[in-house]
């Protein structure tokens, strides 16, 4: 019989480990910087003062998480939205898949939102890579993270997958908790959203039943989560330029750790979330597939239509598909002040960046332009029958 304890390796904190969690974290001086960066009208003694008075998992999401999301929406957005939670029970746990345009901030806003609409909040799949301090660990498995293991062996990667796989499994059917997950290993750099294929098998290996049984067993809901203003659109058009012309380009942890301190205190603008149906139904047609393979490209494909159909545009995103493509396709859907305001949005991240910035200027602009084209080239799956 599996219990929590099988998966100790990955797993959140339970409340009983939060106190000695809570110590621990008290006595890092780089989580207590870390704590200011995030709450800079708040000293020290006032810092250490909320976080000692968290005992339970509920107690610090409600006491530090909530106040902590609500903090950046407040100063860095202008305001947060949500559409489709009538498509959901509060009583039912769900595994949300969606698309990831930053570390942090995807999961922790929804979780927001799901707190503030009557839903449990989710536990959070973070990958291990990012936790390069222990303090970072402690923290994220406080706020319902389990770890995916990155960087290993080939034979360990199948080992980590399974026990992954029969842990989201368990969260979900056991535990009775929802899941968010990226649909892609890594964030996005280009506005591109695609479901990979390898995230389906390796939750396909908690599966003893057929393809549908056991998808439908999941709960799949498809969310797509847009930015007015992406807060990390410089770091990521850097990254996709050096990626481009430094061969020997590596990003390194820290890299890592300045994109979730970029993510939380840069301006977002507004903020969209877009809850899909779960997927259930269309999981028959599906497994009258003959090939494995197709099956899970036909799964890919679902979940990416809801995503693309469901994504919110913005002015922004017609500008910059105006922009690239040379036309004045979109021009009723902006004014010439949006225009204005999101160019000198960019040339203020882009103006200390160095590189080629006719380059970098279309990376830029492509992050906020591939949301228009893949709703432009939108076309329901052929195997999905028309309603």
């Amino acid at each position: 019989m599996i219990t929590e304890s099988d998966f100790d390796a990955i797993r959140p904190y339970k409340d009983s480990e939060v106190t000695g969690v809570i110590k621990r974290l008290l006595t890092e001086e780089a989580f207590i910087r870390f704590a200011q960066q995030l709450f800079p009208g708040f000293s020290r003694e006032m810092i250490e003062k909320a976080i000692s008075e968290v005992k339970t998992i509920n107690d610090f999401q409600t006491k530090f998480i909530v106040l902590l999301a609500q903090h950046i929406i407040d100063n860095t957005t202008k305001g947060i939205s949500i559409d489709g939670l009538d498509n959901l029970d509060p009583n039912e746990s769900y595994l949300f898949i969606s698309d990831h345009r930053d570390i942090i901030l995807d999961s922790a806003l929804l979780n927001v939102m799901l707190h503030k609409n009557g839903f449990d909040t989710t536990e959070i799949a973070i990958g291990s890579n990012l936790l390069i301090q222990p303090w970072i660990e402690d923290l994220v498995k406080l706020n319902k993270s389990f770890v995916v293991k990155r960087n290993v062996t080939v034979r360990e990667m199948l080992t980590c997958s399974k026990l992954l796989s029969d842990y989201i499994s368990y969260a979900l059917n056991t535990k009775k908790s929802s899941i968010w997950i990226a649909q892609r290993e890594g964030r996005t750099k280009d506005g591109d959203d695609r479901t990979q294929q390898s995230l389906l098998k390796m939750l396909q290996m908690s599966g003893k039943k057929e393809f549908a049984k056991h998808f439908k067993s999941l709960r799949i809901v498809p969310v797509a989560i847009s930015y007015e203003y992406e807060p990390c659109d410089a770091m990521k058009s850097l990254e996709v330029y050096l990626k481009e012309s430094d061969e020997g380009f590596h990003k390194t942890a820290k890299d890592d750790l300045r994109s979730m301190i970029k993510g939380i205190t840069n301006e977002k603008g507004r903020v969209h979330f877009a809850i899909g149906n779960p997927i259930s139904e269309i999981l028959d047609v599906i497994e009258e597939m003959d090939d494995s393979r197709d099956k899970f490209k036909a799964l890919a494909e679902v979940i990416d239509y809801r995503i693309h159909k469901n994504f919110k545009l913005w002015p922004d995103n017609y500008i910059a598909f105006d922009i690239i493509n040379n036309s004045n396709e979109f021009s009723e859907k902006y004014t010439s002040e949006e225009k204005e305001l999101f160019l000198k949005h960019m040339e203020k991240k882009l103006g200390t960046v160095e590189g080629n910035r006719k380059r970098l200027d279309e990376i830029y602009f492509e992050i906020y332009a591939n949301p228009v084209k893949n709703q432009l080239e939108l076309s329901k799956p052929d195997f999905i029958p028309e309603s």
